[in-house]
Order: structure tokens, then C-alpha cells, then sequence
């Protein structure tokens, strides 16, 4: 299936994730791994750099975390980035440089990229998000089917068995997702695009497209 492999979607260069992605073709197959592979970065950063205020959770000394917020383990919070009130990061999560975790907003098992914004009661799991992506307010992914079953990740009449029982949504480089949107479980939105608020979204969204209300699809002009 074309428009849906990490050299697709994502500029690598904007995540210290870089080098764990390469090792695969498409996005959700890094899910699995994420935990593992944040605590093997997080035991070579700089303590210099970064703050180790608990077992297996870094933060950049450059990073404002807001009191209130909860920070689960493993977890990286990159330079430049806030985590904003009541924020609830519940483990699995690397979160890169100058990003806003919002208010409310609530990480379980994801790569955010550098410049990511989540800033109002959104939910991410299971899921990557690109450099400069945005979720609106009360914007979420689904990352559980219904019935259950494994996800498949579907563009048109193809079909792509993926195997795994939880995926989110994944993001390419500057996409934005209009406010109380919900990404259903395997969506995968390409580069540049944007959805339409109050949108419910399935399925591959091609590259510099806009998702409208009813799931008309058009090319940016």
C-alpha cells in the first residue's frame, strides 16, 4: 500500500526517534516497541540536560511542566516544550522539542514529533504524530475497535492486515485535525492535510488533501 510508510509520512530529522523508525516500513509497526525504546535513549541523555525527577522519566531542563500535571513512566519531555495543567501523560511517551501538551490532554504509548501540538482535552494513543502536526480542541484518536478485533488499515477497496489490536492514529508532518474530531482507530493522514471539525475520520487521507464534513475528500489547491 503506497502514501502509508514512515518515508511518507514524516521528516525524520524532527524526532530523536529517528533512528528506532528507521528499523521499520510502516508506522504502527514501532507501537510495540516504544516503551523499550525510550528508556534506552532516556539512559544515554546528558544530565546536563535533562532532569531526572523519577525511575525512567527525563525532562529537558529547558521544559516547564505545570504542577498539576502528571508525568508516567517511561517518558522524555524534550526542549522548549510545556506540559500544561492537569496534563496526563500516562507512560510510553517521547515527546520532542517546543511541543504543548495541553490542558487536560492525555498521552498513553506515542512518538510526538518535534513542534506537535496537543493543547485542549485531547486524547493520543497508540499513535505518531508528525513535526508541526496539531490537534483542535477536544480532537482524539480511537485506538480500539468496537468488536475488538486487530486493526486493519484501510485506503479505498485495498486492505492492510496489520495484526495488532490497538492502534491510534498516525499523523504526517504538518497535519491539522479540526477541533472535536475523533481519528478512528488505523486512520493515517498524509502530509499537509487538514480535517474538517467535527469530523469522523477513517481510512488513508492522501497527501495535501482537506477532509470535509461528510467525508468528501478534495486536493488542496
Amino acid at each position: 500500500m503506497n502514501n502509508v510508510k514512515i518515508t511518507d509520512l514524516y521528516d525524520l530529522s524532527h524526532t530523536a526517534a529517528a533512528n528506532y523508525l528507521r528499523q521499520f516500513t510502516y508506522p504502527w509497526e514501532a507501537l510495540k516497541g516504544i516503551s523499550s525504546m525510550i528508556i534506552d535513549l532516556g539512559s544515554r541523555l546528558d544530565p546536563e540536560e535533562y532532569d531526572n525527577p523519577s525511575e525512567n522519566v527525563w525532562i529537558h531542563k529547558t521544559a516547564q511542566v505545570f504542577p498539576s500535571a502528571y508525568i508516567g513512566a517511561p517518558c522524555i519531555i524534550g526542549a522548549g516544550t510545556e506540559v500544561r495543567h492537569c496534563a496526563f501523560i500516562r507512560g510510553g511517551a517521547l515527546v520532542g522539542k517546543n511541543c504543548v501538551i495541553g490542558n487536560s490532554a492525555e498521552l498513553k504509548n506515542v512518538i510526538i514529533f518535534d513542534n506537535v501540538q496537543t493543547p485542549h482535552y485531547n486524547y493520543v494513543g497508540d499513535s505518531i504524530l508528525g513535526y508541526k502536526s496539531h490537534m483542535g480542541a477536544g480532537s482524539i484518536t480511537s485506538n480500539v475497535k468496537s468488536d475488538k478485533t486487530n486493526v486493519v488499515i484501510k485506503k479505498g477497496d485495498e486492505m492492510l492486515e496489520t495484526g495488532i489490536k490497538k492502534i491510534g492514529a498516525m499523523l504526517g508532518d504538518f497535519v491539522e485535525v479540526g477541533c472535536n474530531s475523533v481519528l478512528n482507530p488505523g486512520t493515517v493522514i498524509g502530509r499537509n492535510s487538514n480535517i474538517y471539525p467535527t469530523s469522523c475520520v477513517r481510512g488513508v487521507i492522501p497527501a495535501d488533501s482537506i477532509y470535509k464534513t461528510g467525508g468528501i475528500i478534495v486536493a488542496k489547491k
